[in-house]
């Protein structure tokens, strides 16, 4: 761990107003550069994170009480997300150009003129940084490296979990940007709630990236819709995850299933955003007896005071509704508390769904039991947006009609698997509707990422040395195109 001490007082008002100057003109350089010389510079910040990941682990593990392993695998993941969208970046194909020639014969009935359109940066974006992933979903983490390979400065509100460690973050990344010969000033973390309420209010900032709690992600939206000039704000807010086991699925793997429930719902202290929070069994199936006599594994210290607070509050509530008893609970420890399951009937929750399917966020979970296989159709539609929702089922159960009321309801259906640990990768939807997320038809995690922070421009009878590279006749990075309706790949015109 480094000795030196690491300055995270807040940032003054002054020096909020010298990083967004900062951040304005890295911008205009950064959304300017070639797509190779993005991808070469995004990679080498991937190759400084590695380098530096022994440092930069002891810091994450003082600061967050998070496990060795844990936080390696993190700054690995972190490291492999900005390697892939270089390759995004070299691929091109997320630009969606397109290219319409000239054509007067076109049937609308008026001549149809050349007409070339695709992706461009957005513009300065502000990232604020979750609690539960110091790496992943922080400095450098997901919104950050979209961000960043679609050609924007980004400035980071750090968060308080973690201080320490998003300065020694930003420093490894703005050295390595430095040494890439790309300005420093394309990533800068701010600290404080004032900072980060100036930074968003901003002219200069053009999109916004969250990731944390209903209360606090709403209240920025707010800020963020309710500017002179209104900006996308794109937040993951909340989620309570539901799995939903049918009858043949319990008869058949009832024991697994209550065994890999426990395995999900307790891993990382429960600390994660796609942690399975409720779950739906047979009545008479044995599985809520075998859940009650489970041995609760006991789980890490949380991430600091205030989110163990939290969490006993909302505990406290949950199991203290009429209606609720505990189930089956665990031992507490000096430093962490004690897994909990919690328990009701259907009846009860349809009687008053939303007094119970807040989400907790901490090692608790809901078992429910029902009768019958309809009645988790009925259930399903009291949900409020999410993340992930789960089926616990056999090929033959009949679940297509809450299959249908799901997909209306979560981002990432799962299907025997559990939502606990979302893989980066080119199809991955991380995100739902509200308030899992405040724009239902984005990911935060996965290469289509990259789309929330670009905006579409079209050029209208341009010369060909004013057009983007993409658009010219000579397609010197053989970007992919859509040429008048036909889908060319790297190919020149003419």
């Amino acid at each position: 761990m480094t000795t030196t001490p690491i300055d995270t007082q807040e940032t003054t008002a002054a020096t909020t107003e010298e990083v967004l100057s900062a951040a304005t003109v890295a911008h205009a350089a950064w959304s300017a550069a070639s797509t190779q010389d993005r991808a070469n510079v995004v990679d080498r910040v991937a190759d400084a994170l590695e380098e530096s990941v022994d440092s930069l682990v002891a810091l994450a593990m003082d600061e967050t009480h998070l496990p060795e392993p844990r936080l390696r695998g993190e700054v690995k993941r972190t490291a492999f997300q900005l390697r892939l969208f270089g390759e995004v970046l070299r691929d091109g194909a997320y630009l969606d150009a397109r290219i319409d020639h000239a054509d007067a014969a076109w049937p609308m009935g008026a001549p149809r003129p050349d007409l070339r359109r695709s992706l461009r940066a957005i513009g300065p974006v502000v990232v604020y940084s979750a609690s539960n992933f110091p790496f992943a979903f922080s400095v450098i983490g997901g919104d950050t490296a979209s961000a960043l390979a679609a050609g924007n400065a980004v400035v980071v509100k750090a968060h308080e979990g973690h201080a320490r460690l998003s300065r020694l973050t930003e420093t490894v990344v703005r050295d390595a940007l430095a040494a890439a010969g790309t300005d420093p000033n394309l990533v800068t973390v701010i600290f404080g709630r004032a900072a980060g309420t100036t930074v968003l209010q901003d002219s200069r900032i053009k999109a916004a990236g969250f990731t944390g709690s209903i209360p606090g992600g709403r209240a920025l939206m707010d800020i963020a819709n309710g500017r002179p000039d209104p900006i996308p704000f794109y937040g993951e807010l909340g989620s309570n995850n539901p799995v939903f086991v049918t009858q043949a699925a319990a008869a058949a793997r009832g024991e697994e299933i209550a065994k890999g429930f426990v395995e999900s719902f307790t891993m990382g202290t429960g600390q994660f955003c796609t942690k399975p929070g409720m779950l739906f069994v047979p009545r008479g199936s044995g599985m809520l007896e075998s859940l009650r006599n489970a041995t609760l594994p006991a789980v890490g210290q949380m991430l600091n005071p205030r989110i163990e607070d939290s969490f006993k509050h909302a505990l406290g509530t949950l199991s203290g509704i009429d209606g609720v008893e505990v189930l089956n609970a665990g031992g507490a420890s000096a430093t962490a508390p004690a897994a909990v399951l919690l328990t009701t009937s259907v009846e009860r929750l349809l009687a008053d769904p939303k007094s119970v399917e807040e989400e907790c966020f901490g090692p608790a979970a809901f078992v429910v039991e029902y009768d019958d296989e309809s009645q988790l159709v009925e259930v399903a539609r009291t949900f409020e947006g999410q993340l992930t929702a789960t089926l616990q089922a056999e090929v033959e159960s009949p679940v297509q009609e809450l299959v249908a009321v799901l997909i209306e309801k979560a981002g990432r259906l799962l299907w025997n698997q559990w939502p606990t640990g979302v893989s980066v990768t080119y199809a991955q939807q991380h995100g739902g509707p509200y308030p899992a997320t405040t724009v239902p038809g984005s990911t935060s995690v996965g290469t289509a990422a990259i789309a929330r922070f670009l905006r579409p421009v079209a050029f209208q009878n341009f010369p060909q040395h004013l057009l983007p590279s993409e658009l010219r006749d000579d397609n010197p990075d053989a970007a992919p195109r859509l040429i008048n309706g036909e889908l060319v790949n790297g190919e020149r015109i003419g």
